[in-house]
């Protein structure tokens, strides 16, 4: 039997006879570029362990997320829908934000809940914490959670410390709002949070949850959206000053470090050829911090802007013994991932509409993708201008662009704040496999095929437009104080926000 038939067959007899449901851990880094992995090319990144999953498992070039900033982006991942349906937008939430993920939207986690899965999550929530914590992770499908609840720049951040044994962060983060704190399920455990002891406190909680469950042969789900590499970097002594990058290099070591963890831990309990761990980033990466603010590689801008840089990913899937090392150039999204573990754990899928489409066969056979499209949507999306750009196969329509200040500094002026929104009519059309980077739009005059694809784009726009519901911005309900998340007087240190008892 050749290679592909044992993959095919092996699946097959896995997802039919198995009593044993697979395992799932994602990965979710922060704001880190196409170009910032060793595996994707960057010649002084220190990750051996994703380089490992890359190595074995199976690794995207055309891997889309579907907002360019935090907020919008983790929504869709875990809901396989636009955030614009589920009112993530516009922008991000913040610490004393009246909204969050509507609870009436599916997670992932709760797709699984109903067969039997434990389920975790990890790290940068940033999908509201809300009145009582109403909109945590434990309210949404996850039974253990630990982290910061939304960003880890949300809050003054000058006099921390961030690496060892005492270099302070790097700028001052957000003043006027409470110190980050670390949070286990809904209470306050430390504020503010080490950040030298943090990583280490995660790759704990989810080797021992891990753990845990392979002992009580519970089929798991563990959700591991890291702060890194996000401003400002940090990193504990194990990974402090041990890659030529720098401290954008040394923090994603440490978060690479943890993956190692999680894959020996997965290796120790039997479960590795069990489990699918799949891999990718929420957003490009924040060019404005210069060599502290990660790389796009070849594409386009970054972070805040629809441009490539913006939102095209690295993303990895490895599964031994089911999925084949390799690379697939096929277009995949972060919205794809709810509807592919619910077909591989047999669970049934949310009734409402789904925005994403099973990969099954893109990571088992290695076929082609379900997906024909990819659309754009700004930081601010609004039924008024509706998406601002379109892939249809390998062709890219730009109806809009505009820069953010995320992506200052770089030399391409087209992606600063000060490149300011644009209409485009007829859009710009750029053919992605031979000009990734997005440099040279298609002349139309006096090409009709060319013009036909451009009608072609214009009518998938059309009806998926007409599709779009927009939801409720639970963005746009605004930030009471009061709701940030401070005092436990028993968590230490004590957080400086605790009023004495009276």
């Amino acid at each position: 039997m050749d290679n592909i038939g044992f993959f095919v067959l092996n699946t097959f007899l896995f997802c039919t006879c198995s009593a044993s449901p697979p395992n799932f851990v994602l990965l979710f880094a922060d704001d880190l570029g196409f170009g910032d992995l060793s595996c994707y090319g960057h010649p002084s990144s220190l990750t051996p362990n994703l380089d490992r999953l890359a190595a074995g498992g199976l690794r995207f070039t055309d891997f889309y997320c579907t907002s360019p900033v935090c907020s919008p982006s983790r929504a869709s991942l875990l809901t396989g829908r636009y955030q614009t349906r589920s009112g993530i937008y516009p922008g991000v939430l913040y610490p004393g934000s009246r909204g969050g993920l509507p609870l009436n939207e599916t997670t992932i986690a709760e797709v699984l809940k109903p067969m039997g899965y434990a389920t975790a999550a990890i790290g940068k929530w940033h999908l509201g914490v809300g009145a009582n914590g109403m909109f945590l992770p434990t309210r949404q499908g996850f039974d253990h959670y630990l982290g910061i609840p939304y960003s880890h720049d949300m809050g003054p951040c000058w006099n921390l410390t961030c690496f060892p044994p005492d270099v302070k962060c790097f700028g001052l983060c957000d003043v006027g709002t409470v110190t980050v704190p670390l949070m286990h399920n809904e209470v306050i455990k430390q504020q503010p949070v080490n950040f030298l002891d943090l990583e280490r406190a995660y790759s704990d909680f989810a080797t021992n949850f891990i753990t845990t469950s392979a002992k009580k042969k519970q089929p798991f789900f563990l959700y591991y959206p890291s702060h890194h590499t996000h401003y400002p970097q940090y990193a504990g002594q194990g990974a402090a000053g041990r890659t030529l990058r720098g401290p954008f290099g040394d923090a994603l070591f440490e978060f690479d470090n943890t993956i190692g963890n999680l894959l020996t831990t997965l290796e120790k309990t039997g479960v590795t050829n069990n489990t699918l761990v799949f891999f990718t980033s929420d957003n490009g990466p924040e060019l404005m911090r210069l060599s502290r603010g990660g790389n796009a590689g070849p594409l386009k801008c970054g972070k805040g802007t629809t441009y490539e840089g913006g939102m095209r990913e690295p993303a990895i899937a490895f599964w031994p013994g089911t999925i084949r090392p390799g690379v697939t150039h096929e277009m995949a999204s972060t919205l794809d991932i709810l509807p592919t573990i619910a077909s591989l754990a047999g669970a049934k899928l949310p009734q409402v509409m789904l925005d994403g489409v099973d990969m099954t066969e893109i990571l088992v056979n290695q076929e082609k993708s379900k997906r024909e499209t990819m659309v754009f949507y700004p930081t601010d999306p609004a039924e008024k201008y509706g998406l601002f750009a379109l892939r249809l196969g390998k062709y890219k329509a730009h109806f809009y662009t505009q820069g953010a200040t995320h992506s200052g500094t770089t030399p391409d002026q087209d992606c600063p704040v000060f490149a300011v929104l644009k209409a485009h009519d007829p859009p710009l059309i750029f053919d992605l496999e031979a000009d990734p980077s997005e440099h040279y739009p298609l002349p139309l005059t006096g090409k009709p095929d060319l013009q036909a694809l451009l009608e072609r784009i214009k009518k998938v726009k059309e009806q998926f437009e007409a599709s779009m519901v927009f939801g409720e911005s639970q963005i746009s309900k605004g930030t009471d104080p009061d709701l940030e998340p401070c005092c436990n007087p028993q968590c230490s240190p004590k957080p400086g926000c605790c009023k004495p008892n009276p």
